[in-house]
């Protein structure tokens, strides 16, 4: 059986991944490699735990010593590379913590997959999943296209931006056979409710204000999380070697608007009266370094791999309101610290 490993696939897009990676390809053995630090959730995968073809291990990707045992002992012929510290805010407070996650276990990766390989890099693939925040900011008008110079912002997407200069150097130094793909704002099932659509779910739930950075208007683009899984499924097979690829959903929406839009559907599945939920909407004080706009053209990838978003946001939105009222325990289970107790439950 080949073997692929996912890192951060206890994670919200990771866990969609594996789930994509472990279905799509039964005859391929599916690694998922997770820290479980409070992002990690196993009961993401709880359908999956008896499949064949699946296996977790817990282990931190700024652990060099048992990066390079995993590698030894299960041969992976690929990686795809996903375990991130990803919180902005988290990042100001923390840049350090960003840095040893993003920048050396990225490197610790490269590492252990070029002594494992040895050269032989026929049939094998790094895949190195970033983010469109290492592009820095738009104005009213323009794109993140593959050839935007990068301007990152925030520690976060610096330290991001530094593991991206890191995967490409493994390349032009070493020939590693790599792909990334830069994406946009994800959402979607199992979103850590950290971000701001989980947030505001749970906040309209327990009639809590529902708070929103400056005035509003930051704009990104979002990006429905199966859509994207499917897409790095798409690069990380076909995808030219070296390349790199930008994955977004063709959705902008300013902050604002986007929460309006979103507590009116809550209202509606709700039964509750039209303004109910927006008259939660609460301004508060701006972060540091906050990027204006982020919007990606994503015209390589559909030209090149035939890849496109299969949901319209309000589509999407609709289908993750329906997944957090359907699946309100696993929210209970996150926002109440729960969830860390799953891997000590199911893996003595």
């Amino acid at each position: 059986m080949d073997t692929i490993l996912i890192t951060g696939g206890a994670g919200f897009i990771g866990s969609h991944v594996v789930r994509e990676f472990v279905n799509k390809y039964p005859e391929k053995k599916i690694l998922n490699l997770d820290a479980l630090t409070y992002a990690g959730n196993l009961e993401n995968l709880k359908d999956l735990e008896a499949t064949e073809n699946y296996e977790f291990i817990k282990a931190d990707i700024t652990d060099a010593q048992a990066i390079f045992d995993i590698f030894e002992k299960h041969q992976p012929i690929g990686v795809i590379h996903l375990a991130a510290e990803s919180h902005v805010d988290r990042s100001i407070t923390n840049p350090l913590e960003f840095v040893m996650t993003n920048v050396i276990g990225t490197v610790n990766l490269l590492n252990a997959a070029k002594h494992i390989w040895n050269g032989n890099f026929e049939g094998k693939r790094f895949h190195h999943v970033s983010t469109d925040e290492v592009y820095g900011a738009l104005g009213d008008t323009g794109f993140f296209t593959e050839e935007t110079s990068y301007d990152p912002h925030s520690p976060y997407s610096a330290s991001k931006a530094s593991s991206d200069h890191f995967v490409r150097a493994y390349h032009d130094t070493y020939g590693m056979p790599i792909v990334l793909t830069n994406c946009s704002n994800n959402y979607g099932p199992n979103h850590f409710p950290e971000k701001l659509i989980p947030l505001c779910i749970h906040n309209i739930l327990n009639n809590k204000p529902l708070p929103i950075y400056g005035n509003g208007k930051y704009t990104r683009d979002w990006l429905y999380v199966i859509d994207h899984a499917k897409a790095i499924d798409l690069v990380f097979h076909e995808g030219t070697n070296g390349g790199s690829y930008n994955v977004g959903g063709f959705n902008e929406w300013q902050n604002i608007d986007l929460v309006k839009e979103l507590c009116a559907q809550m209202d509606e599945k709700l039964n509750r009266t039209a303004g109910t939920s927006a008259a939660l909407i609460t301004y508060v004080k701006d972060r540091p370094g906050h990027d204006l706009r982020y919007a990606i053209d994503a015209t390589k990838i559909n030209k090149e791999l035939g890849w496109t978003p299969s949901v319209t946001f309000e589509e999407g939105l609709s289908k993750t309101i329906d997944w957090f009222l359907e699946n309100k325990q696993w929210l209970e289970n996150v926002t109440s610290g729960d969830y860390q107790r799953y891997y000590s439950q199911q893996y003595k």
